[in-house]
């Protein structure tokens, strides 16, 4: 009968929100492709120099000439990879061509690796094709308006078409290369595992020109590159070219790339820039190690750069300089979100500032064994985003050196955070009997309990030839963006070894001396500014907002009453407390009474199912009544009450970041209640728990005992005036059990109130004041632990446990 005159109020309700909802999205309009111009598609074999090329053409609805793309796929894929991005830019008013390059797909030839003599001459007759075509504004007779974009293969094609060819006017390359040579064998040294994987990927040796199978086949045999090997990957650079490229031109690189690093991104930057030409550089999450997250974002951002410079609109000027930072982790898709900073300028590598830091610089031995292996491991290609999620999971990542192949300096803690973005350098020294050294240096982020994250998974290449037996040369570790947060150390390594790379066969030692400090780059102007959002995103929000005004109504009429002045003084009052599920047989909790004096420790006993911790995440707040009410200190308790933040709780288990130290853990739990940091009281719970020097090591190797102690110290923070423990000592052993009372017995002589949820019926009986039995949710008794002891038969020589189990007839 209570129910009864709230249905008409949850219905009108229920009705409210409806109503808004279908006026929000007729605000809205009509979502998805259906609203979108309509897409034309053209599929046809085009001629290419000397071979057949499948393309595809989308061109939007409308009389009007519009400005063409060019739009190139990645090595090994096809046209069909970039259909997704072509329809969007076709959408958007651009007359789009795609392409299968030769030798993939339906395309006849064989790969040249962006050859000038094939793929860029292919694309070059791909502009021819749409000269000819009225779909597409032209600059002049055989001149069509066009931009170039492409990823990877096809990001170097869109450079070199540039410098080719002057009718391109505007070009958007994503993680590709400047420098080929430079990219497979950087440092001098020969990136063996991404090269296989490249030959791989094209089908065989066989589909490729012969001169570059030839080329292939001797170094991966171990063979040193040639003047014609380097002529031939000059040629298919982007910098030979690099001085003719004077086209307004958007380059994303990807942060997590240990193909194409971010070093390509820099020299294409600085040489277009030299030229002229406007340029905005993008470092992006993500990369030929980590997969495409970003690709809806670059997408918008290209075709932004594309309404700028081709369509000549007011579209928003891209920062010239931008990096994507991780957001942390969205609990509700477990997806990492990434958030964007950017500059008005670009840096460059060096940043707009430095510090150095110093390192403990004592020479070190590295040996590179017979063979090169085993290789010590930075990365591996293809898995970076599994790596640096292992990272962020306080795993380390895939990262690991060999103990005797690793020359490693560490820096002092760092007194406040320093983040990295460029290239940090630092000097060593370097003495062997070998002809040369071949080292891959490397910068770790450690933290206090000595775990060490390899930030992005990279490590830089370095062959240094060595006159007389020895050598001094400034070397440039791996471009990171990287926070080093306050109390963590940097750490160079300079391994002998990699599993991406080919090592000298020939055993060898090296003595390596770090004869300088780090410098590191930072770029402090870096701002974060918030997107443009889409109509839904703040239309849901009104939404809420209306919806729950109209629930606020309805839950009103069934809130409690104001606090009562005469329970200020009375920890707890739990009066006709009732509790059924939805869908159960019965109540979990009916008609509960009792209530809790200041500075008692009470035992909430019962056997299981009783509705322990039912009754004890109703007094959290966490669960609505269905009758009956609790008040805290006369304060009604409801989701979100203010009396709340006087109740410290420990409720069917605690979680904690295992990579952080037990004192971070805390230290981030009280920030995350936006109280006053010297409201905490840290240094009187943490007396209370215990746990000594353990509370500086991470929790990952904490015991069972420890983390209970520590989710104890969790619930402690701010000395609670009412502590409540469900099942503080489940997994303990005896020792622990001991300790764990010791911790409850100490915080309740404060004067506080302690309730407490255990089946260890003897550690109830030495630890609290007073008890409340339950069963089958109903209380059937309560008092003193002496009362309870007493009472039936047996009186005083009785244990709790005897009367525990008079009282429940023996239910477990």
């Amino acid at each position: 009968m209570r129910g009864a005159p709230r249905r008409p109020l949850l219905i009108g309700a229920a009705l409210a929100a409806v109503a808004v909802i279908l006026a929000a999205f007729a605000a809205c309009g009509p979502i998805g492709r259906d609203s979108a111009p309509s897409v034309q598609r053209t599929d046809q074999l085009l001629d290419g120099a000397g071979v057949r090329l499948d393309t595809s053409f989308f061109r939007p609805d409308g009389a009007e000439p519009a400005p063409a793309v060019l739009l190139a796929h990645g090595f090994g894929g096809s046209k069909d990879d970039v259909r997704d991005e072509a329809e969007q830019l076709a959408r958007r008013g651009y007359a789009v061509l795609t392409y299968t390059a030769r030798g993939f797909g339906k395309s006849t030839g064989l790969v040249g690796l962006d050859s000038p003599d094939a793929e860029v001459a292919d694309a070059r007759k791909l502009l021819d094709w749409l000269a000819t075509r009225s779909e597409v504004r032209q600059d002049a007779p055989g001149d069509p308006r066009v931009g170039v974009a492409g990823g990877s293969y096809g990001g170097a094609l869109a450079l070199l078409l540039a410098g080719h060819d002057k009718r391109v006017d505007a070009i958007a390359p994503r993680i590709t290369y400047w420098n080929l040579e430079q990219a497979l064998f950087p440092g001098g040294v020969y990136k063996k595992q991404w090269a296989g994987i490249l030959f791989t990927m094209g089908g065989g040796c066989a589909r490729f020109e012969p001169a570059v199978c030839e080329m292939y086949t001797r170094i991966a045999q171990g063979g040193a590159l040639t003047d014609a090997d380097r002529a031939l990957l000059a040629a298919r650079s982007p910098a030979s070219v690099g001085a003719a490229i004077r086209v307004p031109t958007y380059l994303a690189q990807g942060e997590l790339d240990s193909l194409f690093p971010l070093e390509h991104a820099d020299e294409a930057a600085k040489q277009i820039s030299a030229n002229g030409a406007p340029v905005a550089v993008d470092w992006i999450a993500g990369g030929h190690d980590a997969g495409s997250a970003e690709d809806a974002r670059v997408n918008a951002r290209t075709a932004e750069w594309f309404d700028r410079y081709l369509k000549g609109t007011d579209a928003p000027v891209l920062p010239s300089f931008q990096v994507s930072r991780s957001g942390g982790v969205d609990r509700e898709t477990g997806e990492r979100t990434v958030r964007s900073s950017s500059a008005d300028s670009y840096p460059g590598l060096a940043g707009s500032i430095t510090r150095t830091v110093g390192l403990d610089g004592a020479p070190r031995t590295a040996e590179n064994p017979a063979g090169g292996t085993p290789p010590s491991i930075s990365g591996v290609p293809g898995l970076g985003a599994l790596a640096s999620s292992a990272a962020a999971l306080g795993s380390g990542g895939l990262s690991r050196d060999l103990p005797t192949q690793a020359a490693v300096f560490d820096s002092a803690p760092l007194a406040g955070p320093v983040t990295v973005t460029g290239t940090p350098t630092v000097t060593i020294k370097v003495d062997s009997a070998a002809p040369d050294a071949v080292l891959f240096a490397k910068l770790y982020d450690v933290g206090p309990e000595g775990s060490q994250v390899l930030p992005q998974q990279l490590a830089a290449p370095i062959r240094i030839p060595l006159t007389g037996g020895t050598a001094t040369t400034t070397v440039r570790l791996p471009t990171i963006d990287h926070e080093f947060v306050a109390g963590h150390r940097m750490r160079v390594a300079f391994a002998t070894t990699d599993l991406a790379y080919l090592s000298p066969s020939a055993p060898a030692t090296y003595t390596i001396a770090a004869t300088s400090p780090l410098t590191v780059p930072e770029v402090p102007g870096l701002r974060t500014a918030p997107r443009p959002l889409p109509t839904w995103v703040w239309v849901l929000p009104i939404i809420a907002v209306v919806v729950a005004a109209a629930l606020l109504a309805v839950r009103r009429r069934r809130t409690v009453g104001p606090a009562d002045p005469e329970l200020a003084d009375v920890a707890l009052q739990v009066t006709g407390l009732s509790k059924k599920y939805a869908g159960g047989d019965g109540y979990s909790v009916q008609d509960v009474t009792f209530r809790v004096e200041r500075g008692q420790v009470l035992g909430l006993l019962g056997p299981n199912g009783a509705g322990k911790t039912t009754t004890l995440r109703m007094l959290m707040g966490l669960i609505t009544p269905d009758e009956g009410g609790i008040r805290v200190f006369g304060h009604p308790i409801r989701p979100g009450a203010p009396v709340l933040s006087r109740v410290g709780a420990f409720v069917e288990g605690a979680g904690f970041l295992p990579h952080l130290s037990g004192r971070a853990n805390l230290d981030l739990y009280w920030r995350a209640t936006g109280r006053p940091a010297e409201d905490a009281h840290v240094d009187e719970a943490l007396e209370i728990a215990d746990l000594g020097s353990a509370l500086d090591r991470s929790v990952r190797t904490y015991s069972q005992g420890m983390r209970q102690r520590l989710a104890i110290a969790q619930a402690m923070l701010g000395l609670p005036d009412v502590l409540v423990l469900d099942e503080p000592t489940n997994g303990l052993d005896p020792s622990q059990i001991r300790e764990m009372r010791d911790a409850i017995v100490r915080y309740g002589a404060t004067g506080r109130t302690v309730i407490v949820s255990s089946h260890l019926l003897a550690e109830v009986e030495q630890t609290c004041t007073h008890v409340v039995v339950l069963r089958r949710g109903r209380l059937i008794a309560a008092g003193t632990v002496e009362e309870i002891v007493q009472t039936g038969e047996g009186g005083a020589s009785r244990t709790l446990e005897d009367a525990f189990l008079q009282l429940t007839g023996g239910d477990e």
